[in-house]
């Protein structure tokens, strides 16, 4: 399969090593100094792209993915604005793309989990939810995207939250802040902190307290190569994808449009 990857930063880079060793060609490597070869005939005849760029440029990106008739997998955070808009394209047949705000298979197993567990906790008034996660100090966007994607998935679920809220650090809704004392305004707004040290990876924390204990779920990564394979294999399952359908990888069909998620990928 050739593989086009654009961004070549440090995911950039674990991509190309992952996709090599899995038998792949990469076709071309797109960065910032040469965004002119998404047009190129290399970029074309590539079956699938890598989109990890940055929040600046990922919807340029991923429109001249589309213009170039190559499914592109996403893994670019901090967009969202414009997500609905790039699904819109998608939905209508002129382009194919898989967005994950995390790639890691251990982390969409922990959003899974996390589902369940804020669908129990409907029928237990005493605990309220909140968050936090760590990244390195190289992370633009905060709360991370995996945070949101998280936070989302539990509002959507839950009867205790309709809608998060960033605090700076997690300490301001500690069981000494008057952050914690429910508020017309914060009764019911899940709170997410976020911290930037090192060289962290990621760790992302779900918190269920109550007056009498407190129920603590977390996914931490170890490198971020889980989630440079994640993409490889998001990429393979979108190309696979795309190639059953004769009339093209950008149509479709079938019932079904072209925008996915790891959801689809994993069946979840």
């Amino acid at each position: 399969m050739k593989i086009a990857i654009i961004g070549y930063g440090k995911m950039g880079h674990m991509i190309e090593r992952i996709a090599r060793e899995r038998g792949h060609e990469i076709s071309v490597i797109i960065d910032a100094d040469n965004l002119a070869d998404i047009d190129s005939k290399a970029f074309r005849k590539s079956d699938v792209a890598i989109e990890f760029s940055r929040p600046d440029t990922a919807v340029n990106n991923l429109l001249r993915c589309f213009s170039a008739g190559v499914p592109v997998v996403c893994g670019t955070t901090g967009w969202l604005d414009s997500l609905d808009a790039v699904k819109s394209v998608c939905e209508s047949g002129k382009g194919a793309m898989l967005y994950s705000s995390n790639f890691s298979i251990g982390v969409n197993i922990f959003e899974a989990v996390s589902r369940y567990l804020a669908g129990i906790m409907n029928s237990y008034p005493q605990y309220t939810p909140s968050m936090e996660e760590v990244h390195h100090i190289h992370k633009l966007d905060h709360p991370s995207g995996t945070a949101i994607t998280i936070a989302e998935e539990l509002i959507a679920v839950s009867n205790k939250v309709d809608g998060w809220k960033e605090t700076p650090e997690y300490e301001e809704i500690s069981e000494n802040s008057e952050n914690d004392q429910p508020t017309a305004d914060n009764s019911k707004t899940l709170f997410i902190s976020h911290r930037r040290e090192g060289e962290v990876p990621g760790i992302h924390t779900v918190m269920w307290d109550s007056p009498q204990d407190t129920i603590t779920i977390s996914h931490s990564a170890k490198s971020r190569e889980g989630f440079a394979l994640g993409a490889v294999l998001a990429a393979e399952w979108l190309a696979e994808k795309c190639k059953k359908f004769s009339v093209g990888p950008l149509k479709i069909g079938s019932g079904q449009t072209g925008f996915f998620t790891m959801k689809d990928m994993l069946k979840f």
